[in-house]
C-alpha cells in the first residue's frame, strides 16, 4: 500500500497542482473568447480567488458557444434576394433611407427579405392561446411547436391535449421545447405528451451531473415558433403558461405580445423549426406536408433573423446597432429587461442626441428584481442624452418590440440584455410596412398613456443604499 501512503502525503500538492491547471486553462479560454471586458476581468477573478471551483464555474457559465453541424434542408435553403424596391411603399413617404438598415441585415444574416405576408398582433394569452389552440385543431397534416417555457398547467394541458388529438387523427406533429423551460414545473409536460404519443424533444439536455454537457447548461432555447400545415405560423415573446391567460386571473400575471402569421414567411419560421429539430434529433423534415408552396398573403415584407451561440452570434444586436443609427424621427422599444452594452448605450444616445424621439418602455415592477436593479444603474447614462424612459403598471408586461420611424418594426423573443443577445438561441422578425407599423404603435401608445416617465434627476435622486445596491447588481450585467 505504498502508493496509498504516498498519496497521503503529495495530495495536498496534487490538488494544488490540479487547481493551477485548470486555473490556467480556465483563464486562457477567458482571454482568448470573451469580448466583453468586464465579463473576462470577472470571470479571472472568479476562478483565480475561488480554487477549483471558479473553473468549474466558469466550465458551466462561462463558456457559451457551440458548433452546430450544417444541415442541409434541400430546396428550403434560400439564398439573398434583392432589397425589394421602395421596400413597399412610394418614396415620398419617407422609407427611402431604410433601403440602408435593409441592405446592412442582409449582410448580417442569411434569411431574405420576402413580401407578401400578413401579420396580426395577438395581445396576451386571451387572444393568442385561442388562436394558436384553433389553428393545430384544424391541421391536417403536420404541426410543429418550439417553446422555451412549455408548463404543465391549465394551458399546457390544454396544448397538450390538443397536440394529442391531432397526433390521434394522423397529423405529423413534433415539440421542441428547451431542457431548462421544461423544469420550470413539475412534473414536465414532456410526460404528459409521451403518454398522448406526441413526438417531444428537449434542446441541449444538461445536467451537473453529466460534466460531458455541464458546458451547455447555460445556453437556452428562448424561440417560440408554432406552425399548422406549413402554412399558418405564431411567433413573438409568449410562453406556453397560464400566467399569460390575464382573463384567468392568475396569481402571477404576464403581459405579452404574439403574432399569427402567414405568407412566405410561414415558411422561413418552419425552416427555423426544422434546423433545431434536426439539431436536436437528427430527423430532417422535408415535403410538401412542412413545406407547400405559399402565395402572398398581405403587403408586409419581413425577414427572418436568428440569433445564438453558434454561427448566428450576435446577430440580434447587430440588427439593433443598425437600426438605431438609420433612425432618422422616432424609435419605440418595449422590453421586459434592459441591460444594453456599452455599444448599444451609445448607439441609443446617439440617436437622441441627433434629435431622434428615443422611448424606452420598461415593467414598473420587474418578474427578476435583482435584473431591475442592474437595469436601474444604468437609466441615467441614457436619460442624460434625452432619451424618455416609461413604467409601464403592473402586470408585468414581458413584451418585446422595437419601432423605427413608423415604419420598420423588430419583433420577436429578444431582450435588451447579454442573456438574450450572447447567450440564448432568439428568434426575432423584421418588417417593412407603414400599416402594420402604425397598429404597433398604437399599441405602444396605448402603453405609453398608462405609464409613467422617469427623469433624470430621479434616477439620480436615489437614496445612497438603493444606489450602491442597483450599481452591485449592475456589475453581473454580463451574467443576467
Amino acid at each position: 500500500m505504498d502508493w496509498l501512503d504516498a498519496l497521503q502525503r503529495f495530495w495536498p500538492d496534487l490538488a494544488t497542482g490540479f487547481d493551477f491547471l485548470a486555473a490556467l486553462l480556465a483563464s486562457s479560454h477567458v482571454l482568448l473568447h470573451k469580448r466583453d471586458s468586464r465579463a473576462a476581468a470577472l470571470w479571472l477573478g472568479i476562478i483565480w480567488l475561488v480554487p477549483v471551483v471558479g473553473a468549474m464555474l466558469y466550465l458551466v457559465l462561462g463558456v457559451n458557444r457551440i458548433r452546430r453541424r450544417a444541415l442541409s434542408l434541400g430546396v428550403h435553403q434560400t439564398l439573398r434576394r434583392p432589397i425589394p424596391q421602395n421596400l413597399g411603399e412610394p418614396q415620398h413617404e419617407g422609407a427611402e433611407h431604410l433601403k440602408l438598415l435593409a441592405r446592412v441585415v442582409n449582410r448580417v444574416v442569411a434569411q431574405p427579405l420576402v413580401p407578401g405576408n400578413h401579420l396580426r398582433p395577438l395581445l396576451d394569452g386571451d387572444e393568442a392561446f385561442p388562436a394558436m389552440l384553433a389553428a393545430i385543431e384544424s391541421t391536417k397534416k403536420s404541426v410543429t411547436l418550439c417553446t422555451y417555457i412549455f408548463d404543465n398547467d391549465a394551458a399546457g394541458k390544454q396544448f397538450a391535449a390538443a397536440l394529442g388529438r391531432a397526433a390521434l387523427r394522423g397529423v405529423a406533429v413534433r415539440v421542441l421545447i428547451d431542457s431548462a423551460g421544461a423544469r420550470y414545473s413539475w412534473p414536465s409536460i414532456t410526460h404528459r405528451l409521451k403518454k398522448m404519443r406526441v413526438p417531444v424533444a428537449r434542446f441541449l439536455p444538461s445536467s451537473l451531473l453529466a460534466p460531458w454537457r455541464a458546458a451547455t447548461i447555460n445556453l437556452r432555447n428562448h424561440r417560440k415558433i408554432l406552425v399548422a400545415d406549413g402554412r399558418t405560423a405564431f411567433t413573438g415573446g409568449l410562453n406556453i403558461r397560464h400566467g399569460h391567460v390575464l382573463a384567468g386571473r392568475p396569481k402571477s400575471p404576464v403581459q405579452d405580445l404574439h403574432f399569427a402569421v402567414e405568407g412566405p414567411l410561414a415558411g422561413k419560421l418552419q425552416e427555423v423549426f426544422a434546423g433545431d429539430w434536426a439539431f436536436t434529433t437528427g430527423e430532417i423534415l422535408t415535403g410538401a406536408d412542412w413545406f407547400p408552396q405559399l402565395k402572398p398573403r398581405g403587403g408586409v415584407i419581413a425577414r427572418v433573423i436568428t440569433d445564438g451561440p453558434d454561427a448566428d452570434f450576435e446577430k440580434a444586436r447587430w440588427t439593433l446597432l443598425a437600426a438605431l443609427a438609420e433612425a432618422q424621427t422616432t424609435v419605440k422599444i418595449l422590453t421586459p429587461y434592459f441591460l444594453p452594452d456599452v455599444a448599444l448605450v451609445a448607439a441609443l444616445s446617439l440617436a437622441a442626441l441627433r434629435g431622434v424621439r428615443v422611448d424606452i418602455l420598461l415593467p414598473a415592477k420587474n418578474n427578476l428584481p435583482f435584473v431591475h436593479w442592474a437595469s436601474r444603474a444604468m437609466w441615467w447614462q441614457v436619460l442624460e442624452r434625452g432619451c424618455h424612459i416609461w413604467l409601464t403598471p403592473p402586470p408585468f408586461d414581458h413584451s418585446k418590440l422595437m419601432i423605427v420611424d413608423g415604419h420598420w418594426v423588430l419583433l420577436g423573443s429578444v431582450n435588451w440584455d447579454a442573456r438574450s443577445l450572447r447567450l440564448n438561441f432568439e428568434l426575432n422578425v423584421e418588417c417593412y410596412g407603414r400599416e402594420f407599423a402604425r397598429q404597433m404603435e398604437k399599441i405602444v401608445q396605448t402603453k405609453i398613456a398608462a405609464a409613467r416617465e422617469v427623469t433624470l434627476a430621479e434616477a439620480d435622486g436615489r437614496p445612497l443604499p438603493i444606489k450602491l445596491r442597483d450599481a452591485t447588481a449592475r456589475l453581473f450585467a454580463p451574467f443576467l
